[in-house]
């Protein structure tokens, strides 16, 4: 079951690479955008509370051997505009702790408007 519902926004207000703040179900939520899929966070940092939706969406550095540098999940990674902690857009887990987390919500497009669910998770599975 998805939950509750609640359309926040037309297509043509979030063009892909761009976020948004928008309100719904009694919070703000940072959406975003990233080439066609939508993501969506509580728009509060863990660290000191910023504000989520005006963080940068990159990839990473990846888990090498010493003196190697991979990039990765391009698109994938939310910086937060004010310390720096990154997030994974699909869980809300930060790449430092998995135990370390925002809400996310559910996010689609429907008839050309970005939809929401609400689905009361707890801690992020994993």
């Amino acid at each position: 079951m998805l939950g509750e519902r609640a359309v926040v926004l037309e297509a043509a207000d979030l063009p892909p690479g761009t976020s948004s703040p928008v309100k719904a179900f009694g919070t703000t939520i940072a959406l975003f955008n990233v080439g066609g899929d939508l993501f969506a966070l509580e728009n509060r940092c863990a660290h000191h509370g910023g504000p989520l939706c005006h963080g940068r969406v990159s990839g990473a550095l990846l888990p090498s051997a010493p003196g190697e540098y991979l990039y990765g999940r391009e698109g994938r990674v939310l910086t937060c505009p004010w310390h720096g902690w990154e997030y994974d857009l699909e869980t809300g887990k930060t790449l430092f702790d998995s135990g370390v987390w925002v809400r996310t919500f559910e996010a689609c497009w429907e008839d050309g408007k970005a939809v929401l669910y609400d689905r009361r998770a707890e801690a992020p599975a994993g």
